[in-house]
C-alpha cells in the first residue's frame, strides 16, 4: 500500500510511505521538502491528491505542485518542483487534481487563477513531453484516461470545456463545450463518459464522431455534487448536494431509485458486487445494499474524517482518514 501524506504547521514536509497490506507495518519512508505552495483550506491537504503508478513505479503528486518519482522499494527515482518552472500555478484553498499515468506520460491537471496548464511528463526521466495552456479559473477536477479498443485518450475536464488529448503529444484530439463540475471527474467506459456538469449528467459517445463527442442523453436528475460518477454494468450511481445516492438507469439516464444518506460526502463511492461503501466527512462508512431499490445496510462510525475515495484490493477495503490509515476486511 501506497500513501501520502504531509505535516509541520505549513504542511511543507511531504512523506510517501509504504505499508505491508497484510500486516500494516511501515515498510518504508521518503520523506521531501515543498518547493511550491503547501497551504490549503482546513477540509484538504498539501497530500490531497492521490498517487499514481504504472506498475514499475509511483509517482506522488501534491497540492504544492510538487511531483516525486519513486520505485517500488521507495527510491527516488527523479522529482519536479513545478512551481520553479511556472511560480503563479496555485491557490489559496489548495489543489487536489490527482495525476494519471498512461503509455509512458504522467499527465498534472493544474488548473488555476494564475498559471494554469496541463502537461504531461516522461514517466522514466521526468522531464516535459508537453505542456498546453488552460483557463486561468480555479478547479480540481482530475484528469480520467479513456482506453478504447483504437485508441487511448487522457480527458480534460475544465469548468467550460471537455476535451480529449493524445496522452503522447498532448494533441487535441477533439473539444466539447460544457458547464463542467470542478471537483468531480468524469468516468469512462468503452466508447462512453459521463461526464458530471452542474446540476446535470452527461453521457458521450466518443467513437460516432472523430471531430466531437455526440450526446446520448443528459439529465438533471443524476447530477452529481463532490463525487464522481460510478459505472456498474448497466447502472450508473451520483451522489447529488443533498446527500442522496441515485441510480440510474446508463442506457437512457432515467433514475431507477434514490436514498438519502446522512453526512457530507466527498469521496467517490466504491462498489464490491451488490454494496456500495461510501464514507463521509463526519467519519462514517454507509454500506448500501444495491438492487431494484438500495437499502441502507450498515453505517459503521470509525470517528475519523474521511475526504479520500476507499481503495479495494482482494476482499479488503481501504481508507485514509486524516490521522490512520484503515484495513477492513474478512
Amino acid at each position: 500500500m501506497i500513501v501520502t501524506a504531509t505535516s509541520w504547521p505549513k504542511q511543507d514536509r511531504l512523506y510517501v510511505l509504504g505499508f505491508d497490506e497484510k500486516s500494516g507495518k511501515e515498510l518504508w519512508r521518503r520523506e521531501f521538502w515543498a518547493t511550491g505552495r503547501p497551504f490549503t483550506h482546513p477540509t484538504s491537504a498539501n497530500a490531497a491528491p492521490s498517487p499514481a503508478s504504472d506498475g514499475k513505479r509511483i509517482f506522488a503528486f501534491f497540492s504544492s505542485n510538487d511531483l516525486v518519482c519513486l520505485d517500488l522499494d521507495g527510491n527516488l527515482v527523479w522529482c519536479r518542483g513545478l512551481t520553479f518552472d511556472y511560480p503563479n500555478a496555485g491557490n489559496d484553498v489548495g489543489m487536489s487534481s490527482s495525476p494519471v499515468v498512461v503509455d509512458g506520460a504522467v499527465v498534472v491537471q493544474i488548473e488555476n487563477m494564475g498559471d494554469s496548464f496541463a502537461a504531461g511528463i516522461n514517466a522514466e526521466a521526468g522531464e516535459d513531453l508537453w505542456r498546453i495552456p488552460r483557463k486561468a479559473s480555479s478547479n480540481w477536477a482530475s484528469p480520467t484516461v479513456y482506453a478504447g479498443r483504437d485508441r487511448k485518450l487522457v480527458l480534460l475536464q475544465s469548468p467550460d470545456k471537455f476535451s480529449g488529448h493524445d496522452p503522447r503529444t498532448g494533441n487535441t484530439v477533439w473539444e466539447f463545450k460544457a458547464d463542467c463540475n470542478v471537483i468531480a471527474s468524469s468516468a469512462a467506459e468503452e466508447g462512453k463518459v459521463y461526464l458530471p456538469g452542474n446540476n446535470l449528467l452527461t453521457k458521450l459517445d466518443i467513437n460516432a464522431s472523430a471531430n466531437e463527442p455526440v450526446v446520448d442523453w443528459e439529465s438533471n436528475r443524476l447530477s452529481a455534487d463532490n463525487a464522481t460518477p460510478v459505472i456498474q454494468g448497466e447502472n450508473v450511481y451520483t451522489i447529488n448536494g443533498a446527500g442522496v445516492l441515485i441510480c440510474g438507469n446508463a442506457k437512457d439516464g432515467e433514475p431507477k431509485w434514490q436514498l438519502r444518506l446522512p453526512g457530507k460526502v466527498w469521496a467517490t463511492p466504491v462498489i464490491v458486487g451488490d454494496k456500495a461503501y461510501i464514507a463521509t466527512q463526519d467519519g462514517k462508512v454507509h454500506v448500501v445494499g444495491l438492487g431494484e431499490k438500495g437499502k441502507l445496510l450498515a453505517t459503521n462510525d470509525l470517528g475519523e474524517p474521511f475526504l479520500g475515495s476507499p481503495a479495494v484490493a482482494g476482499n479488503a477495503l481501504f481508507l485514509r482518514s486524516d490521522k490512520h490509515l484503515w484495513k477492513i476486511a474478512e
